[in-house]
């Protein structure tokens, strides 16, 4: 679980979003490939597309607990519910360290900050204004977390 915990903060430092970096490197324990990963997670960094909403490493985490324990069931509340749940704890754990789930919180951005589709471009000044890495590498550890607990 440390490696992959490090290959989170690796892929942020190789340019991809929080999400992506969140979700790639545990998604071979469900079968899926780092490029799958990649590529299910890629429109929910930064806010879910640039929006700056819900945090992209918290939606990491989301992606995970459904490839973990969502239902595929039409009509099945109660898997429904039990995912939610997970979910729930596992952004809450998240809150608890940062005190928010919030991109834009997370990034102190005014109220009115205007939002664009561009994605930033990765320089030494990005990676040193944000604090996008420590928050991919809570969200990996928090998941490492529960994982283990749950299949120890």
């Amino acid at each position: 679980m440390e490696a992959a915990i490090r290959r989170s903060e690796e892929l942020f430092m190789m340019g991809f979003n929080c999400s992506q970096s969140v979700v790639a490197p545990f998604a071979g324990l469900y079968g899926y490939t780092e490029e799958q990963a990649l590529r299910l997670s890629a429109g929910l960094g930064a806010g879910i597309g640039r929006m700056r909403l819900t945090c992209g490493a918290v939606c990491g985490m989301a992606i995970l607990a459904g490839m973990d324990c969502g239902s595929s069931v039409p009509g099945d509340r109660e898997g429904k519910s039990a995912n939610y749940k997970v979910v729930q704890m596992l952004a809450e754990k998240f809150r608890d360290v940062h005190g928010s789930i919030c991109c834009s919180e997370l990034l102190k951005l005014k109220k009115d900050a205007p939002l664009s589709f561009e994605a930033s471009e990765r320089t030494a000044e990005y990676y040193r204004t944000r604090p996008c890495v420590n928050q991919i590498i809570t969200a990996a550890r928090i998941f490492a977390e529960y994982y283990k607990e749950k299949y120890s």
